[in-house]
C-alpha cells in the first residue's frame, strides 16, 4: 500500500523512460537495474525485458536532462543502448514497433534458412554412420577421416559466421564483466569449435586422423547456435502476439473522418475526407452507418446506437440521440449521426486508455523480484558450475577427455536466464491486454497482483451495487410549508445542478421533466456525503435554501419533528433515500430554517449484483458494503444484494478510516466505488477499483479502472489477476524446475550412477526451446473469459 501512495515530495522527482536495445536475457535487464540504480541521483529504477523499456525515477531535486545523459552513458558503458522514449502518439509507436518486428523476423529468417542449410547435411555427414546411414567412401570417417574432418569444417564454418552475433555481444560481455545468455553460448560453442579445430589439425597432421575424426563436436556448435537461433525466433514471434490486445485496440480508431465544416467553422458541402490527424476540436464531423466514430464528441444530429463491445466489453448497443456523448472507437449502428468533435488525438478516451495499457505492459509485478535477484547472479554462477563439473570429472573419473569436455558444453548451453526473466513480464503484458479488451484497465503489474490476494472486498452502494441512476419517487410537503411543490423543486434543482452526485442529476431530470424554471444561483456550498446548500432567486424572492440528509440539518441545528423522523424512517426501510429541503427569505429578520419538504429517491439495485456478490463469497472473498446512505436504506439494499456487513452513515473521511481499520488487521483490502465521494478510500485501499462511468477523480485515484461498470466487471478482474497469477506461477515453476533439474543432468549426474551423458546438442535444443515454452503459456491468457454457472471458472485453452 506504502509503496503506491507517494510524497508529495517524491512525486516532484522526474521520471525517466528509455527505450532498451540490446538485451537477450534476464541477465541484461538485471545488470542494467543493478548499475543503474546504484547511481546518486536515482532512487528507483525497473527495467522490462518483455518490453525492452525502462522506467528511472530521480530523486527530489534531481536535473531531469542531466540525469537522462548520465543514465544512457552508465548503460552505454554496459553494452547496451537507452535513447529516451518518444512521445509519440500510441498508433505510430505501435506501428514502429510492428515493422520493427517484421525487420527482425526476416533478419532471423535470412540468417535462420542458411543456417539450416548448412547444419542439417553437417548432422547427417556427424551422425548418420551412426544410425545405419551409408556415407560415400570419399567421406567415410574410417576410409577418408581427413575428408570427413575437413567438409565437417567446411559446413560449421558458414554456421558460426551466420551466428557471430553471439560471439560478438556475449565476449564483448563477458569482457565487461557482465556475462549474459550470449556469452554461455559463445563459450559453450566456442569451445566446442576450438576443441574439434585442434582435434582436425591433429588428425591432419598424421596423429592416428581414424581416431581422431570420430571425436569432433563440430556438429554440437552448429546444432547449437542454429537450434538457439531458430528458439529465438519462435520466441520473439510469440512475443509479438502478446502485443495483439494493443494492436485491437489501436485498430479501433478509424484512419480518416467525414467533415461537414472546416475549422473556421465555414460550411462544406458534401462532406470532405480528411486523416483523422487533421480534426480539430469544434468540428463538425458526419458518422456514416457502420462505421467507427473517429473522436470524442457530442451528437447533434441523427438517432442510432453504437456498439462498445470491443472498447468497454459491453454486448449490447447504447442508443444515442442529440446531446448524447459518443466514444472514439466505438461503431455507428444503422442511422447516421452528425458529431461535434471536442477531445481529439491524445485526448480522447481511446487515446488514454491505451496510454494506461501500454505502462501496465511496461510494469513488474512484486513476484518478479526473485527471479531478477537470481537472473543477475545466474550466469556467473553456471559458468562456475560448468567448470567445476568438469574439473571433478576430469580429475575423479577414469573417463576419457571427451566426458569432461561435454560436460562442459553441456552445462553452458543448457542454462537458460531468459526463460526466468520473461516469466513475469510476458504474463503481466498479456493479462492487462486481455483485461482491456474486456473492460477492465490495471494500471500495473502491483495491482495486478494484489487483486488475486484481495480477503475483503468494501463495496459502495451508490453506482455499483445499484444503477447509480435513481430516481425521484415522491415529494411530500409538510405543515406550512412556504412554497408549492413545484416552486419547492425549482428551488432543490437550482442549486443540485451545481453538484455531479447521482441523487443530485436524479432531482434535475426530475426538474425537467416537470418545466421547473432555471434560477440564479450564488454562494453554494457543499458538504460532501451530507448535503448542499446556497442562495436562490426565483418568482423575485431571494431563498436560502439548504437540501440534505438528517445528519446535515442536526449540524445547522435544525430539529427534526418525531414525526418527520417516522417518515424518514419508513423511507429508509423502503430502500429510499429521503432528503430534508429547509428554506428561509433572504433578508428576513427570522433566522430559523423552515422545514419545508421530504424528498423521496430510489436508486434501484443492478440486475447482477446478488449474483456476482454471491460468486465473491465463494471465492472466498469477505464483501462488505460502505455507504453515505442513512443505516435503514443501506441494509434495505445490502438485503437485497445479498450482503452481511453493512457500514453506513460514512462521510468519505470516515469510508478511508474504515479501510484502514481493515487494514491495521493485516487484511488486504479491495475498494469498489464511483464518485468522488469514494476517492479517499480508493487510493487507500490495497487495490482501488474505479467505475469508470464515475467522476475523473475517482478514475484516478483508482489502480483498476472499470469501464463497463457494474459489479461483473469487479468480477471479471479478479479472476483475471487469480489467472494471471497463476500462469506466472506456472512460468516460474517451469524456469526454475528447468534449470534446477536440467543442470544436474547436464553435469552428468546421471552418468555417475550408470546412466547416459547428456549431449550438448539436446542441451541447446531444451535451452533454445524453454524460453518459448513460457511465452507460449503467457499468450493462453488471452483465451481468459468468465463463463457463468458454477462460481468462477477461467478459460485459457
Amino acid at each position: 500500500m506504502e509503496g503506491r501512495k507517494r510524497e508529495s515530495g517524491e512525486e516532484q522527482a522526474c521520471l525517466l523512460r528509455f527505450d532498451i536495445s540490446g538485451m537477450h536475457c534476464a541477465a541484461c535487464s538485471s545488470r542494467i537495474e543493478r548499475v543503474v540504480g546504484r547511481m546518486e541521483d536515482v532512487s528507483r529504477v525497473s527495467v522490462n525485458l518483455a518490453t525492452a523499456r525502462a522506467v528511472v525515477r530521480g530523486k527530489a531535486g534531481s536535473n531531469g536532462e542531466v540525469l537522462r545523459q548520465a543514465v544512457m552513458d552508465r548503460v552505454a558503458m554496459l553494452g547496451f543502448t537507452a535513447s529516451p522514449s518518444a512521445e509519440e502518439d500510441a498508433a505510430a509507436r505501435y506501428h514502429a514497433a510492428c515493422d520493427e518486428a517484421l525487420k527482425d523476423k526476416q533478419k532471423r529468417i535470412r540468417r535462420l534458412l542458411p543456417m539450416l542449410a548448412f547444419t542439417l547435411p553437417l548432422l547427417v555427414l556427424s551422425m548418420g554412420h551412426m544410425a545405419g546411414m551409408p556415407l560415400p567412401a570419399w567421406l567415410d570417417p574410417h576410409a577418408s577421416p581427413r575428408a570427413f574432418m575437413l567438409a565437417q569444417l567446411a559446413l560449421t564454418l558458414p554456421v558460426l559466421w551466420l551466428g557471430r552475433h553471439f560471439y560478438k555481444e556475449g565476449l564483448s560481455a563477458l569482457v565487461r564483466r557482465s556475462p549474459t545468455m550470449d556469452s554461455l553460448v559463445a563459450v559453450g560453442t566456442g569451445a566446442a569449435f576450438l576443441y574439434s579445430l585442434a582435434t582436425t589439425v591433429h588428425g591432419l597432421l598424421g596423429q592416428d586422423p581414424a581416431v581422431q575424426a570420430m571425436n569432433l563436436y563440430y556438429e554440437s556448435a552448429a546444432v547449437l547456435l542454429t537450434m538457439i537461433e531458430f528458439g529465438q525466433f519462435l520466441e520473439t514471434a510469440a512475443r509479438h502476439k502478446a502485443g495483439d490486445a494493443m494492436g485491437a485496440l489501436l485498430r479501433l480508431t478509424p484512419e480518416t473522418a467525414l467533415r461537414l465544416n472546416s475549422p473556421e467553422g465555414e460550411a462544406a458541402a458534401p462532406p470532405v475526407e480528411i486523416a483523422l490527424q487533421e480534426v480539430a476540436e469544434g468540428d463538425v464531423l458526419l458518422v456514416l452507418p457502420g462505421a467507427r466514430i473517429p473522436v470524442d464528441g457530442t451528437v447533434l444530429s441523427g438517432q442510432s446506437a453504437v456498439d462498445l463491445s470491443l472498447l468497454t466489453g459491453e454486448s449490447m448497443p447504447v442508443p444515442v440521440s442529440p446531446g448524447d456523448s459518443v466514444t472514439a472507437g466505438s461503431v455507428n449502428g444503422e442511422g447516421s449521426l452528425t458529431m461535434r468533435a471536442e477531445a481529439v488525438g491524445q485526448d480522447t478516451r481511446l487515446a488514454r486508455i491505451i496510454r494506461l495499457v501500454r505502462e501496465a505492459q511496461g510494469s513488474k509485478a512484486p513476484i518478479a523480484r526473485m527471479a531478477d535477484r537470481v537472473s543477475f547472479y545466474f550466469v556467473p554462477a553456471v559458468m562456475a558450475l560448468a567448470l567445476l563439473a568438469a574439473l571433478a570429472w576430469l580429475v575423479f573419473s577414469s573417463e576419457p577427455v571427451s566426458t569432461p569436455f561435454t560436460v562442459f558444453v553441456a552445462v553452458l548451453v543448457m542454462a537458460c536466464p531468459c526463460a526466468m526473466g520473461l516469466a513475469t513480464p510476458m504474463s503481466v503484458m498479456v493479462g492487462t491486454g486481455r483485461g482491456a479488451q474486456l473492460g477492465v484497465l490495471i494500471k500495473n503489474g502491483t495491482a495486478l497482483e494484489q487483486a488475486g490476494r484481495i480477503q475483503v472486498l468494501a463495496v459502495d452502494k451508490t453506482g455499483t451495487l445499484t444503477t447509480g441512476k435513481p430516481v425521484l419517487t415522491g415529494m411530500t410537503l409538510l405543515e406550512d410549508a412556504p412554497l408549492s411543490d413545484t416552486d419547492a423543486l425549482t428551488l432543490v434543482a437550482a442549486l443540485e445542478a451545481r453538484s455531479e452526485h447521482p441523487l443530485a442529476q436524479a432531482l434535475t431530470r426530475a426538474a425537467q421533466e416537470r418545466a421547473c424554471p432555471a434560477c440564479p444561483v450564488e454562494d453554494v456550498e457543499v458538504t460532501p456525503g451530507l448535503g448542499i446548500s446556497g442562495r436562490v432567486s426565483h418568482a423575485g424572492q431571494d431563498w436560502h435554501v439548504a437540501v440534505g440528509n438528517a445528519a446535515f440539518m442536526e449540524r445547522r441545528s435544525i430539529s427534526l419533528p418525531e414525526a418527520v423522523r417516522t417518515q424518514l424512517r419508513v423511507q429508509a426501510e423502503a430502500g429510499q433515500t429521503p432528503l430534508l429541503l429547509v428554506v428561509r427569505t433572504a433578508g428576513s429578520t427570522d433566522e430559523h430554517w423552515r422545514l419545508t419538504a421530504i424528498l423521496a429517491l430510489a436508486d434501484a439495485l443492478r440486475p447482477e449484483s446478488a449474483s456476482v456478490v454471491a460468486r465473491l463469497r465463494q471465492m472466498g472473498i469477505r464483501v462488505v458494503m460502505l455507504s453515505g446512505d442513512n443505516a435503514r436504506t443501506a441494509q434495505a439494499v445490502a438485503r437485497d444484494a445479498g450482503i452481511e456487513e453493512v457500514v453506513a452513515d460514512l462521510l468519505p473521511a470516515d469510508k478511508a478510516e474504515y479501510i484502514r481499520s481493515l487494514q491495521s488487521k493485516g487484511l488486504i483490502v479491495g475498494m469498489v466505488g464511483d464518485g468522488i465521494n469514494d476517492a479517499p478510500a480508493l487510493a487507500l485501499a490495497h487495490v482501488g477499483m474505479a467505475v469508470g462511468s464515475g467522476v475523473d477523480v475517482s478514475a484516478e485515484a483508482g489502480d483498476i479502472v472499470l469501464m463497463r461498470g457494474g459489479m461483473e466487471a469487479v468480477l471479471t478482474a479478479l479472476a483475471l489477476s487469480r489467472a494471471t497469477m497463476r500462469n506466472i506461477r506456472e512460468n516460474l515453476g517451469w524456469a526454475f524446475g528447468y534449470n534446477l533439474l536440467g543442470l544436474p543432468v547436464a553435469a552428468g549426474l546421471l552418468h555417475a550412477f550408470g546412466g547416459p551423458m547428456l549431449s550438448p546438442m539436446l542441451a541447446g535444443t531444451a535451452m533454445a526451446l524453454s524460453s518459448f515454452s513460457v511465452v507460449s503459456n503467457a499468450l493462453r491468457l488471452r483465451f481468459f473469459s468468465l463463463q457463468g454457472g458454477k462460481g468462477v471458472t477461467v478459460s485459457q485453452s
